[in-house]
């Protein structure tokens, strides 16, 4: 595929990235597993040294495709505009810092003018301090109101854990201002007797928008007090916010909004990403509001050397006899290993919770070999763990007692993990603004860093590590969301009747698909219209339409079936493939079999037990066109948009040998299906444009379905997305098309823009997906090109040279990119058909 179109510099977060050839890489050093102690204190080896010291060795240095070197930068001063009083400024002075970056002070400047500001500048650039100066002083100064409370400040994270430690971060900068600034957190880790204590006197609450939505708003009359003094709303890891959860929690603050006007507030919003693109029009997009941009990171940086890693072929075989390459969980576990030795304070980032469970237990068996304290200083980190864990893991890591951590993304945002020399990251995450949010983990006190994406066996993976342009030279997505999709509306409408009835002069606040909406509520019984507005008609709580983070039913809790101890919680619709009867989980490095899953009360029973394989489960997938809404003719054949229906079933479940991968055997599961109204996009092929193609009708399933998985790998390249965050269907002959046809869909009711996106990028995209497959080694089809890791037929019936034939005839007959050009952000989708609350 060529890049022609990439610029020759690309400037991101991080600034300016040079490329550095792995063959100009310093002579390679002994491997130090077998050394002697881990490293630790001041005088930590450069990033250089210690990727050589990994790359130990002719096998291990092939491994490395490629290095990108991000040399270090100076910062640049101001100083604090003169309404920062001076206490906050003596407090700031106080923590170690003298004087503010130049963007700090612009920030400050626009919150302390009443203006809405984005601060978009890298990792670790004092984002937080930008906005805790004017927030601080703005809190000092309502101290001395006479009306007793004064003004109030919300803080919204993304995640509990980023929250938790900004509280700790604010109550250390604010300690030397006295009770006058009361940070406290409100989520639902806040023990019950302390919530009335946060409702009637902190004056600064860390909180997620899922608290805001369920909690707050529909109880504002027992925050009146609060929401009438507030000034400020802080919005952290704004990128987050994209697709449906995006789109929720734009109109959760459109709600917070109206509340506030009701008790006359009307605060200013205060944003920070470090993995933004076009930050302004992204946080004007989730707040509905202007908003200044402030871009310009004048915070100096150390020197960060990223290198691509792709683990070796082994001798083993797969499914049809395909190569296997070593697991990126076995390589993960092996590099934190001998960081671990090395005494290099690392963390790595595993896609799943049961991966990260399996990277820490790897690397303390390996590490037990060497030294058994060592052991003892790796732990895994991840979602569904109970509160008091996760908050004793983040302080041995904040303490220096831990000194690797395999962690799902729950770790990857803002927590302050300053100190850290390296960062691994097993798998391309999904977008280049997770990866480099990932990144920046590292190197967060000034220090140089080392960042090594090691590739999964897995099509993008493969093509991402020989084709670091795509990584390196193009720069971050574009935050797709729609606000006015009717599936997430629809529900709000609800929830902001609820809170306060609504009046014709709300409307424009909820955006231009409100007004069809309401007649729509009205005849599902959800709202009535009366002559002051319309009125929520449910003795139910109206919030509870909504699922915000998608999630899908409350979540299901993981029991030890002989104690009846609580190990965690998993999502509803997760839990038919990770907690199925008979699946492995894994939970703080101990192993049980999962001995039953009920539904009904939802609770998955457990017990410990040692299986030397872990599970993977299998499903089936059908899919209906409800509506076309575009299509366009390529050649004889179609390419087309609109809605869909999936019907998805988990069925099976896979016994694997842990490590090599090897399939033991498959068991059945009778679990209820799961049906899904959304959005995709679709290609037709006819029998002319099969005849050129040479594609036989004996080839025809394997060549379409082979099509189908690399297309779903490629499109995280072109849309804000991973592969798990859509799905595909082939059929050689679909009852709604009549035609050989491949569909691509979102994973999320009402549409995420994904689907939408592919369409707009069509050519660029199927022609990125037809080099993947030609271009990989492999005779027959692996995981590196046509193999899913997700296929619910066992990726069978699969023809490589089929599919690339397939593809080669269709772009053939390629028109230019349909709807705007390409690399262009897609308009937001318009999601037809009922809204489902």
């Amino acid at each position: 595929m060529a890049f022609n179109h990439l610029p020759a510099v690309m400037y991101d977060a991080f600034g300016p990235l040079s490329v550095t050839p792995v063959t100009d890489s310093v002579p390679m050093a002994r491997n130090h597993r077998a050394g002697g102690p881990p490293q630790s204190g001041g005088n930590r080896p450069s990033p250089r040294i210690v990727l050589d010291r990994l790359a130990t060795g002719a096998d291990r240095a092939a491994r490395i495709t490629h290095t990108e070197h991000l040399p270090p930068r100076e910062g640049r001063h101001a100083v604090w505009p003169d309404r920062i009083r001076a206490e906050v400024i003596n407090a700031i002075q106080r923590a170690g810092i003298d004087h503010p970056w130049t963007h700090q002070a612009t920030a400050a400047e626009h919150a302390l003018d009443g203006e809405s500001v984005v601060i978009a500048t890298g990792t670790a650039s004092g984002k937080s301090l930008a906005y805790l100066a004017p927030v601080l002083t703005t809190l000092l100064d309502g101290s001395e109101a006479p009306n007793g409370r004064g003004t109030t400040a919300l803080y919204l994270a993304p995640t509990k854990a980023l929250a938790a430690d900004q509280c700790r971060a604010v109550k250390a900068l604010a300690a030397p201002l006295g009770n006058r600034v009361r940070p406290a957190v409100y989520d639902g880790d806040t023990p019950v007797e302390e919530r009335e204590w946060v409702r009637q006197y902190a004056n600064y609450v860390l909180t997620n928008p899922d608290m805001l939505h369920r909690g707050i708003l529909p109880s504002h009359p027992r925050w009146a007090s609060f929401l009438r003094s507030l000034r400020y709303v802080v919005i952290d890891e704004c990128h987050t916010y994209r697709g449906v959860f995006g789109s929720h929690v734009a109109q959760v603050l459109r709600r917070l909004r109206r509340v506030c006007a009701r008790y006359g507030s009307d605060p200013v919003f205060l944003l920070a990403s470090a993995t933004a693109a076009a930050p302004a029009a992204a946080a004007g997009r989730l707040t509905g509001l202007p908003v200044h941009e402030v871009a310009d990171d004048a915070s100096p940086r150390g020197e960060l050397v990223f290198a691509l890693w792709e683990p070796p072929l082994t001798d083993l075989t797969g499914e049809k006899g395909a190569p296997v390459r070593r697991s990126a969980t076995a390589e993960t576990a092996d590099l934190l290993t001998d960081l671990t030795v090395q005494g290099a304070r690392t963390v790595a980032f595993v896609r799943s919770r049961r991966g990260a469970e399996l990277v820490a237990v790897i690397a303390q068996e390996l590490l037990a070999e060497v030294d058994h304290a060592l052991a003892r200083r790796v732990a895994a980190y991840r979602g569904g763990y109970l509160p008091e864990e996760r908050r004793a893991l983040e302080t041995a890591l904040h303490s220096g007692e831990l000194l690797g951590l395999a962690a799902t993304t729950a770790l990857e945002l803002g927590i302050d993990v300053s100190g850290l020399d390296t960062v691994l990251i097993a798998g391309y995450p999904g977008t280049r603004a997770s990866l480099w949010q990932q990144a920046g983990r590292a190197g967060r006190s000034g220090q140089g860093a080392l960042a090594i994406l090691i590739a999964r066996d897995d099509p993008l993976d493969t093509f991402l590590v020989h084709h670091p342009e795509a990584l390196f030279q193009q720069p971050v997505e574009s935050t797709v969301l729609d606000p006015d999709n009717p599936y997430v509306l629809a529900p709000h409408l609800c929830a902001a009747a609820a809170e306060l009835p609504l009046t014709e002069d709300d409307l424009p606040l909820f955006g231009p698909a409100a007004p069809g909406l309401l007649p729509q509520l009205e005849t599902a019984g959800l709202l009535r219209r009366r002559a002051s507005g319309w009125y929520w008609t449910r003795r139910e709580r109206a919030a509870d339409l909504a699922d915000i983070r998608g999630e899908g039913g409350r979540p299901v809790q993981i029991v030890e079936a002989d104690t009846g101890r609580l190990l965690g919680t998993v999502d509803e619709p997760a839990s038919h493939a990770s907690v199925h009867e008979g699946a492995v989980h894994l939970h703080q490095g101990r192993t049980y079999l999962v001995r039953e899953l009920n539904l009904t009360d939802s609770v998955a029973l457990v017990e410990e037990a040692n299986p030397p394989y872990s599970t993977t489960a299998r499903d089936t997938t059908a899919l209906s066109v409800l509506e076309t809404d575009t299509e366009v003719p390529w050649g004889d054949g179609r390419l087309c948009f609109g809605s869909v229906e999936v019907t998805h079933q988990v069925v099976s479940f896979l016994r694997r040998r842990l490590i090599t991968g090897e399939v033991l055997g498959e068991s059945r599961l009778d679990l209820p299906p799961r049906t899904l109204r959304t959005r995709a996009v679709w290609w037709t092929v006819t029998e002319d444009q099969l005849d050129a193609a040479r594609v036989n009708p004996e080839q025809l399933g394997g060549a379409l379905h082979a099509a189908e998985h690399a297309s779903i790998g490629m499109l995280p390249l072109f849309a804000t997305c991973d592969r798990w965050d859509i799905g595909g269907v082939s059929v050689p002959l679909h009852p709604d098309t009549l035609l050989p046809t491949v569909f691509v869909y979102d994973g999320h009711p009402g549409g995420a823009g994904f689907a939408e996106r592919a369409f707009r990028t069509a050519r660029e995209w199927l022609t990125a997906t037809r080099e993947a497959i030609a271009s990989c080694e492999c005779e027959a089809g692996c995981p590196s090109c046509v193999q899913s890791p997700k296929c619910g037929n066992g990726n069978e019936p699969l023809h490589k040279r089929g599919a690339v034939q397939l593809l080669t005839e269709l772009l053939r007959s390629a028109p230019g990119t349909p709807g705007p050009e390409a690399g262009r952000a897609p308009e937001p989708a318009r999601t037809t058909g009922p809204p489902a609350p």
